[in-house]
């Protein structure tokens, strides 16, 4: 029987990706200058204020509260009447030392024994539904917002768009886990007051139908093109009026928003959060490891879809298990505990193995804490660091590899092993 699945994303300037971002901009900072930093920080954003807190151990020190306003302004938080801007919040640190207590459990004398940051369990993902082996409801609920800030920026075609805003789309897929069609899609997004309620509310919704949706559609393959079609249900600001918005119109915290984050709620999720977070800190860096064999898997031809799970004990190196489900999707009669034997014998999965192999000690995470973890592009960019050392600014420019827990570098090996 047919059925109905939905997801959704919020933009980078939802409250709670506020947080996230400027958590994990305080984390590349932190890491550009000191590579074993280890960091946890929390934040909190509400009307005009910025709570900065958590535990830190590194050799350097950077300015955290010139950090959250630069990452606050770069939003698009700049003007007085959001009543939460960049330039006059204000940010208070509560930030002090790694307990001692937790961290003899993570450093060794010899780095390769090094233990998990906590105990947990993370998931790794991927599906063959989508050229980024990313559910496809979650995908276009992100390519929608990531679309719509990139029109906001523009200010020429929506010019009254503000930074919040959220999405969510319904596809609708057939007996045989297809998709069939697109049935709902769900946009609010902030705006300026520009004139009656409803008024504004049939202005952004002819918008959305004529301008957005087609500058979306026009980046798909056919195949997902194809999913759109004119009975589509769109509610568009259903409330009527979304003026107030942001971290004024609702407070913001790190790590709230974990499923926007990872699958939008295929597979699973361990309930552990990522930004802020270093990567000796499995929560994050486990769940990046899994969903990198989740991927090469399923590109390998292995099977259309899987769930890859490890956990660990704090302190503990080696996982205390690995575990798989392709749905009765894999190729060969092969079977999740032949797949699970595999996956043990090519990733080692101990932290300073996973930091290791995905190079994950590098200021790379930035990028991640808006518009989802996972399905992003692998890319090198140059990124640009600055701190006040004796005094003086000192500045570095670092080359740094994105998202390299999406590299489909593992596909051969997997094929050898597997098919």
């Amino acid at each position: 029987m047919p059925y109905l699945f939905t997801s959704e994303s919020v933009s980078e300037g939802h409250p709670d990706k506020v947080a996230d971002q400027i958590s994990d901009a305080i984390l590349d900072n932190f890491l550009a200058f000191d590579p074993s930093s280890k960091v946890a920080v929390e934040t909190l954003v509400t009307t005009g204020q910025v709570v900065l807190a958590g535990e830190v151990k590194s050799n350097t020190y950077i300015d955290v509260q010139q950090i959250a306003r630069d990452t606050i302004n770069k939003i698009g938080y700049t003007k007085s009447e959001y009543m939460f801007d960049g330039n006059s919040c204000g940010v208070f640190s509560a930030i002090h030392e790694q307990s001692s207590d937790i961290n003899q459990g993570v450093d060794r004398g010899n780095p390769e024994e090094q233990g998990a940051g906590d105990q947990g369990m993370m998931f790794g993902y991927a599906t063959s539904e989508t050229a980024n082996y990313m559910p496809l409801a979650l995908d276009i609920s992100h390519r929608l917002l990531m679309e719509l800030a990139a029109l906001r920026r523009e200010n020429d075609e929506i010019p009254y768009l503000r930074p919040d805003a959220k999405a969510q789309v319904t596809i609708e897929y057939s007996d045989d886990n297809k998709p069939i069609r697109i049935n709902t899609i769900v946009i609010s997004t902030q705006h300026d007051d520009f004139g009656e309620e409803a008024e504004m509310q049939a202005r952004i919704s002819r918008d959305v139908v004529q301008i957005l949706i087609p500058r979306v559609k026009a980046q798909l393959n056919e195949a997902v093109q194809s999913l759109f079609d004119d009975s589509i249900i769109y509610h568009i600001n259903p409330t009527g009026k979304f003026v107030i918005g942001g971290p004024h119109g609702d407070a913001g915290l790190t790590g709230r928003k974990i499923i926007v984050d990872t699958y939008g709620g295929k597979g699973a999720h361990g309930g552990g959060a990522f930004s802020g977070k270093d990567p000796s800190k499995v929560d994050r860096s486990a769940a990046y490891a899994a969903r990198h064999i989740a991927k090469n898997l399923v590109a390998a031809g292995v099977c259309r879809e899987i769930l890859v799970q490890v956990s660990y004990a704090i302190g503990i190196a080696e996982p205390m298990n690995i575990f798989v489900n392709s749905y009765g999707t894999a190729v060969n009669n092969l079977s999740d505990e032949k797949i699970a034997t595999v996956v043990r014998k090519l990733f080692p999965l101990t932290p300073y193995a996973i930091e290791t192999r995905l190079n994950l000690r590098n200021p790379m995470y930035s990028e991640s804490a808006a518009y989802g973890h996972m399905g992003r592009q692998s890319e090198k960019v140059t990124k640009t660091f600055k701190r006040l050392n004796n005094g003086k600014e000192e500045i570095i420019e670092r080359e740094i590899e994105l998202f390299t827990w999406e590299k489909l570098d593992y596909v051969d090996a997997i094929k050898a092993e597997l098919l």
